[in-house]
C-alpha cells in the first residue's frame, strides 16, 4: 500500500467516525427539544383546562345575573355603564373582566363585537376618549340644565302663582339623550331617549311631576304615567341661526354647497327638496354647543334650530330667518311644555291640570295621534303643521323620504267647537295619546285625536309606510 493510499483510508475513517459523534449528539439534541416540548404543551393544556374552568365558573355566573336582573329590573340600578357611568338598563353588553355597557355606549365606543373597549390594547386611548367626553359631559349640563331649568321654572313659577301656599322643590337630572353628545339621535334606535331616568324618579316617588319638551315625549307613555299638563305653546316654527359672516342672509341666499348643521332628518329632509344646492350634515349638543361649533369654527355656513328653544333662552336676536310652515314643517309637539305625573296620583294631577292650554292641548293631541298612526319617531322623517280658527282644527302632515325626494303631504280640519260638560264618572281620566286634560271637552279631544288618526291613514293609503320603511332602513345603514 502506498502512502498516498494510507492517508486516504485515514481521512475517511476520521470522517466516518465524526459522522457518528455527530449523529449521537444530534438524537441527544431531538431528545431534548422533545422533552421540553410536550412539557410545554402539558403546562399549555393545564393552563387551558384552568381557564375553561374559570370561564364555565364566570359563564355560569353571568347567567344566573342575568336571571336576576330579568327578574327584578331595578337591581341595574347597582351597576353602572363604564363608559357612561350612568345606572345600566337594557338593552346591554357584558364582558367576562367584569364590565358593563349600555347597547348604544358599546356600539359608539367598541371597534369589536367580541372586545371589550376598556380592555383592548387601546385601552389607553379609549379611556382618554372617556375622560373627554365625561369632561364634555360635564359642561353639556351646565347648560341642558340651563335649558330645562329655565322650562321647569316657568311651570313652577305658574304653579307658584296658583297655588302659593304650597313649596315647589327643583330636582336637576340628566338623561340618556342629554349624554350621548356624537351620534345623532336619528341614529341611536332607542326610545325615550329624554324621558326613562325621569319616568324612573317618578315610580319611585322621588319626584312628583316631570317637565318635558312635548315633542321629547313619545306617543304612548309606559302604564302609571300620564301628560297631565300641556302649557300654553311657545312658537313651534324652527329657526336659522346664520355664521357672523353670512349675517344678514336667508338660506336661498348662501353660497353653493354651503354646509348647514341639523340634527333632525326631517329639517334635513323638507330643505333638501327646497334648497338644493346646500348641504346638511349632523350637528349634536346643546343649544350653547351648537353655536359654539357655529361661531367659532369654519365648518357650518347656518345651522337649524327649534325657535322656542333660542326664545327661552333668551337668544332671540341670533335667529336670522324663521322658516314657514311651507319651507319646513316642524315636529310633533315642538313649542310645547309638559307636565308628566303618575296617573293615578289624583292630588298632583288635580293640581297640574290649572295649567293645561286648550287651544294647545288639541293641536298637540292631533299631531300625536298623527305620529301615532304613523308609527314614526326621530328615526324618520314626519312633519306637521296644526291652526285651530274659529272652532275649526287643521292639521297638516307630511311624510318624507330622506333626501325629500319622495313625499306625501296632505290637510284635513274638523269642528272642535264643543262645550265643556260635567265628565266626572268612570271615564273622567280618559288619556288620548297619553294626555290627560279633565278641563278640556271630552268630545273635542275625540275629534281632535280622530282628526289625527283619519290623516295619517289617508297618507298612509298613499303609500306613507313604504316611504317611511325605506327611510327607516336607510337612515340604520349610514
Amino acid at each position: 500500500m502506498s502512502s498516498q493510499e494510507s492517508v486516504r483510508m485515514l481521512i475517511v475513517f476520521a470522517f466516518v467516525q465524526t459522522l457518528a459523534h455527530n449523529s449521537t449528539a444530534t438524537l441527544s439534541v431531538i431528545k431534548d427539544y422533545l422533552v421540553n416540548k410536550l412539557q410545554k404543551q402539558s403546562r399549555q393544556i393545564e393552563q387551558d383546562e384552568q381557564r375553561i374552568q374559570k370561564y364555565r365558573e364566570e359563564t355560569t355566573r353571568i347567567r344566573r345575573e342575568i336571571e336576576e336582573l330579568k327578574a327584578s329590573p331595578k337591581i341595574f340600578q347597582k351597576t353602572k355603564c363604564s363608559i357612561c357611568t350612568s345606572a345600566l338598563e337594557l338593552p346591554s353588553v357584558h364582558f367576562l373582566c367584569g364590565h358593563s355597557f349600555h347597547q348604544h355606549c358599546f356600539e359608539s365606543y367598541s371597534e369589536s363585537d367580541s372586545e371589550c373597549p376598556t380592555c383592548m390594547p387601546e385601552n389607553r386611548k379609549v379611556m382618554d376618549m372617556i375622560r373627554a367626553q365625561e369632561q364634555k359631559r360635564d359642561l353639556h349640563d351646565q347648560f341642558q340644565h340651563q335649558l330645562a331649568r329655565i322650562q321647569t321654572d316657568s311651570v313652577v313659577e305658574m304653579l307658584r302663582e296658583l297655588y302659593p301656599d304650597l313649596h315647589f322643590e327643583i330636582v336637576a337630572m340628566s338623561t340618556t339623550g342629554d349624554k350621548i353628545l356624537d351620534t345623532a339621535l336619528s341614529k341611536i334606535g332607542e326610545k325615550s331617549l329624554f324621558t326613562k331616568e325621569l319616568e324612573n324618579a317618578l315610580e319611585r316617588n322621588e319626584v312628583d311631576l316631570v317637565v318635558h319638551s312635548l315633542k321629547d315625549l313619545p306617543t304612548s307613555l309606559p302604564p302609571g304615567f300620564t301628560i297631565g299638563a300641556v302649557c300654553k305653546r311657545e312658537n313651534p316654527l324652527d329657526a336659522v341661526v346664520f355664521h357672523p359672516k353670512n349675517c344678514g342672509k336667508t338660506l336661498s341666499l348662501l353660497p353653493e354647497k354651503s354646509v348647514i348643521g341639523t340634527s333632525s332628518l326631517r329639517r334635513a329632509a323638507q330643505l333638501k327638496k327646497k334648497f338644493p344646492h346646500l348641504e346638511f350634515r349632523d350637528i349634536r349638543g346643546n343649544l350653547n354647543t351648537r353655536l359654539k361649533k357655529l361661531d367659532e369654527k369654519e365648518d357650518f355656513s347656518a345651522i337649524i334650530l327649534a325657535a322656542a328653544g333660542l326664545r327661552r333662552m333668551g337668544w332671540e336676536n341670533r335667529i336670522g330667518q324663521l322658516l314657514s310652515p311651507e319651507d319646513c314643517l316642524y315636529a310633533v309637539g315642538q313649542g310645547a311644555l309638559a307636565v308628566e305625573v303618575r296617573a293615578k296620583d289624583q292630588e298632583i294631577l288635580n293640581m297640574v291640570s290649572a295649567l293645561h292650554d286648550a287651544d294647545t292641548v288639541l293641536r298637540c293631541i292631533a299631531e300625536r295621534a298623527f305620529m301615532k298612526r304613523l308609527e314614526g319617531g326621530c328615526s324618520v322623517p314626519v312633519a306637521v303643521n296644526t291652526v285651530l280658527k274659529d272652532g275649526q282644527l287643521y292639521l297638516t302632515g307630511a311624510v318624507y323620504s330622506l333626501d325629500g325626494s319622495d313625499s306625501l303631504k296632505e290637510t284635513m280640519q274638523t269642528s272642535v267647537h264643543y262645550p265643556q260638560q260635567n265628565e266626572d264618572g268612570p271615564n273622567d281620566d280618559v288619556q288620548h295619546v297619553g294626555i290627560t286634560a279633565k278641563n278640556v271637552p271630552g268630545q273635542a279631544q275625540e275629534a281632535a285625536e280622530n282628526l289625527g288618526v283619519e290623516l295619517a291613514s289617508l297618507l298612509l293609503s298613499k303609500g306613507a309606510k313604504h316611504i317611511l320603511s325605506v327611510a327607516r332602513q336607510l337612515n340604520d345603514a349610514r
